[in-house]
């Protein structure tokens, strides 16, 4: 196994740790062969290099990156951060915080879109 091979295996680590499943990222249908290398990348610096960093713990990334994911507007990834937010300890009304914060900063039409995300992914775990 070399080096990077051995980085992407404790990406993945990391990932289905956050997450409490693994993590898979499959081609999608016409997608070229080296959307893989991309995908790999962009998990090894994710999951590699930005989350186990020391400074700050789980949950304030967590809590972060829904933040960031909503005011985006990006809606898959934001179904996984609320889902790493989840299995980090925070809490639903936690999150619901989170966007009511969210709408006098970003807008209440961009927090609502992201908080109808949120409600989706409560449900998952009802």
């Amino acid at each position: 196994m070399t080096d990077s091979d051995d980085r992407h295996q404790r990406a993945l680590d990391t990932a289905a740790q956050l997450l409490g499943t693994p993590l898979v990222l499959p081609l999608g249908a016409g997608e070229p062969a080296v959307g893989a290398d991309f995908r790999r990348l962009a998990t090894m610096h994710t999951f590699g290099d930005s989350w186990p960093r020391p400074g700050l713990d789980t949950r304030s990334r967590a809590l972060i990156s829904v933040a960031v994911a909503a005011t985006l507007g990006t809606h898959e990834p934001l179904r996984g951060q609320l889902r790493i937010a989840l299995n980090s300890g925070v809490t639903k009304e936690e999150i619901v915080e989170l966007f009511i914060h969210l709408a006098a900063y970003a807008g209440a039409a961009r927090a609502f879109d992201g908080y109808q995300i949120a409600v989706a992914v409560f449900a998952e775990s009802a």
